[in-house]
């Protein structure tokens, strides 16, 4: 923090509209609860989506960020997460933290509904799910595991 460079980067972050996916080899979506909102519509996160896929890159997901998968389409058309494995915050975590009902909608379900294979752990366990090219978390509890696959991966 006492880095002046690191401060000037941090406070001049680009906004996803203004990021060209081409120059990336994945991307990830952080989650809570906000989330729940500002992904699953935004044409943004969705083209990123899109396109870092296609090109053969890496999209990751941890706890409600999986929200930006729920609508994320392949160049095909197709549903991103059709098929696929993943880990998501749970539906029982949702209820053990009282917002099922102050959620636009429960993300296990959502994603399975989707077609997803939601491979959920026991509440709050650390659980990482990787499937070819998507990489997932369950919960905060999952980041840091997340993190190590996604480097992993990227280093494959």
């Amino acid at each position: 923090w006492a880095d002046a460079d690191f401060r000037h980067a941090i406070s001049h972050t680009l906004c996803l509209d203004d990021v060209d996916p081409s120059r990336y080899s994945a991307i990830f979506f952080a989650g809570g609860h906000g989330t729940m909102w500002d992904f699953p519509d935004s044409a943004a996160a969705q083209k990123a989506i899109r396109e870092i896929d296609a090109a053969g890159g890496i999209v990751s997901a941890v706890c409600h960020g999986p929200a930006a998968l729920v609508n994320a389409r392949r160049a095909n058309g197709s549903l991103l997460v059709a098929g696929k494995r993943v880990a998501a915050f749970t539906n029982g975590e949702e209820e053990e933290v009282q917002s099922t009902h102050v959620v636009p909608f429960l993300l296990a379900s959502t994603l399975e509904e989707r077609g997803a294979h939601h491979q959920n752990a026991a509440n709050w366990a650390d659980n990482v799910v990787v499937d070819g090219r998507l990489i997932t978390g369950q919960n905060p509890q999952s980041a840091a595991s997340l993190g190590i696959a996604l480097r992993d991966a990227l280093l494959a």
